[in-house]
């Protein structure tokens, strides 16, 4: 089966910008995909042009088995998209709003209360937008995005300022999308999320994916960063190599009962992007 996703070469320039600089990516039917990346890497720019709305400046991206370039109505309705600024009708409810995209995809009404449900925004049904909160903004525009059940669903930054419980809800959501087979692009700069959720991450900086695979075997190419964090009965911290060199150090410290914790101190996503670019992901 040939990929839902494929980035080969990917550049795009905005006049003297190079915004993206030779993307290589590919995404199979029914994984997390998570581009992950502090704003302005980039990683927007790319699910524009993957889903026809900007052309790359060279390149080739395949979405469904066709050309970004020439994306027709068809394909249009196999695609969810919830984007960073979610593009919802304010002075429409709650269910308006999925009533017009029910509408433009031939949707029965069910199918409306149904999402709704699924979101947690029934009882809000007929509360117009401009009255939302944030989080309730977020979990309708992924209602409508996953109103058709589309075949791949891209989200750009779906949890950027939510409450940790409205992102719980949401991260639900996504993990239920995947379970109905679909394939989700996700951006984020948020690095527990990328791990919790993506089956492969692509670390994006300044334009260029400086790392890819799968989180936990990222992390561990980079196991050099592991350290062994010992605090002491009087307050003293210290940091040893997680190797078998410490160990007698270590036994000093237990023989003298002046040991009070010890912690290992694993590489995530985070101290990765750190180390290969020199800046956080915030």
């Amino acid at each position: 089966m040939s990929a839902m996703i494929e980035c080969k070469d990917i550049v795009k320039r905005f006049q003297d910008k190079e915004v993206l600089k030779g993307i290589h990516l590919t995404a199979e039917a029914g994984e997390i995909i998570g581009l992950l990346g502090p704003s302005g890497a980039g990683k927007t720019t790319l699910i524009k042009i993957l889903t026809g709305q900007l052309l790359q400046t060279s390149g080739s991206a395949m979405l469904l088995g066709m050309d970004t370039r020439k994306l027709n109505q068809g394909c249009y309705r196999r695609i969810g998209m919830m984007l960073d600024d979610f593009g919802l009708y304010e002075r429409l409810s709650v269910y308006d709003n999925l009533k017009l995209f029910a509408r433009l995809y031939d949707l029965p009404a069910e199918r409306i209360d149904t999402v709704l449900r699924r979101v947690e925004l029934r009882d809000a049904r007929r509360c117009a937008v401009s009255k939302l909160s944030k989080g309730m903004r977020g979990r309708l525009a992924l209602a409508r995005a996953v109103l058709h059940e589309p075949e791949i669903l891209f989200l750009d930054e779906p949890t950027a300022a939510l409450d940790p419980a409205t992102a719980e809800r949401i991260h639900h959501l996504i993990r239920e999308e995947q379970e109905r087979g679909t394939t989700i692009f996700l951006t984020t700069h948020n690095m527990t999320e990328a791990e919790r959720l993506c089956s492969h991450v692509a670390l994006l900086h300044e334009g260029s994916i400086v790392e890819y695979g799968e989180p936990g075997e990222i992390c561990r190419r980079y196991d050099h960063q592991n350290k062994l964090r010992i605090r002491l009965h009087d307050g003293t911290c210290i940091e040893l190599k997680h190797h078998p060199s410490s160990a007698e150090a270590i036994r000093e410290y237990i023989a003298s009962d002046r040991l009070e914790t010890i912690h290992t101190t694993e590489a995530n996503l985070e101290t990765v992007f750190i180390e290969i670019t020199g800046r956080g992901l915030e």
